[in-house]
């Protein structure tokens, strides 16, 4: 029972944390794949030295299969974080983190063609309510500003890149324990992200000290407060509870926008955003 009160402390930890990666990347002036690969970096970092002192083993016995899972899906989270923090260039932090929020339906999609996983009619219904209210947040975006619905699509393709990264996450997490299986991936992203800030001559250190303060803390608050605590409750916790709690980052997300960035709410972003939202929480309860 302690364990179980202490994992309703830690999800409460984890959902703040996530909820920060918005404002973190709208307050630093470095290009997104720049900011996108040093989050990660610093991240494989503080999780390398433990991996590597406690899991050597583990990793050793990867499997030729487990290793190109690993590659893929940390191609699909550097394009993710690519995509979605270029986004938030162009949007708000509100429409911008209710899209990304799409991840549970479009899984249910690719769950669907890739593995002929069944959902139920409500859980069709939720998703389809889901889609509908990022087609409101689009078009509010579009009468506000053409650019932002620029941001509402590479939000999009986040959303949908994210998802690859848990469609293939979800096979390799079954085998390896949390620590070695962030580390691989998280590694693998940071040298492809390495790669593509080279080949496309972005800059990699003449930065401002302030954007090397809100690189180190997307690594500390959102990755290892956020994620990776989300995933240890897990054990204590159903995993229906702890997916739910998705649902609450945009709001946390919307909340710190508005006290740090002073940004509001439009009608119609709200209106989208909340059907996105209960969308989202009938999938999840009755999928």
């Amino acid at each position: 029972m302690a364990n179980k009160n202490r994992a309703y402390i830690a999800l409460g930890i984890g959902v703040l944390s996530v909820s920060t990666a918005a404002i973190f990347v709208k307050l630093s002036a470095a290009p997104a794949s720049i900011i996108a690969l040093y989050r990660l970096l610093f991240s494989t970092l503080i999780l390398g030295i433990p991996t590597i002192i406690y899991y050597r083993e583990e990793l050793r016995l990867l499997k030729n299969k487990e290793w190109l899972y690993s590659m893929l899906s940390g191609v699909f989270l550097a394009i993710h974080f690519i995509t979605w923090f270029e986004s938030l260039k162009y949007t708000s932090v509100a429409s911008s983190v209710v899209i990304v929020t799409l991840q549970p339906i479009l899984a249910m999609i690719g769950g669907y063609f890739l593995f002929k996983e069944k959902v139920s009619i409500l859980g069709v219904i939720g998703a389809f309510f889901a889609l509908a209210g990022a087609f409101i947040v689009g078009w509010g975006d579009f009468n506000i500003a053409g650019q932002a619905l620029i941001g509402d699509f590479l939000a999009f393709i986040g959303a949908i890149t994210a998802t690859g990264y848990w469609l293939f996450g979800q096979t390799l997490r079954k085998k390896l324990s949390l620590l070695p299986y962030t580390t691989v991936v998280y590694s693998t992203s940071t040298i492809l992200l390495l790669i593509y800030n080279i080949l496309l001559g972005i800059d990699l250190l003449d930065y401002e000290l302030r954007d090397w303060k809100l690189f180190i803390a997307l690594a500390v608050i959102p990755n290892i407060m956020g994620h990776t605590i989300l995933n240890w409750t897990i054990r204590y916790i159903n995993a229906t509870t702890v997916t739910m709690s998705i649902l609450v980052e945009p709001i946390g997300s919307i909340i710190l926008a508005f006290l740090i960035l002073n940004e509001t709410v439009e009608l119609l972003q709200m209106i989208g955003g909340l059907i996105i939202i209960g969308g989202i929480f009938i999938y999840l309860k009755y999928k």
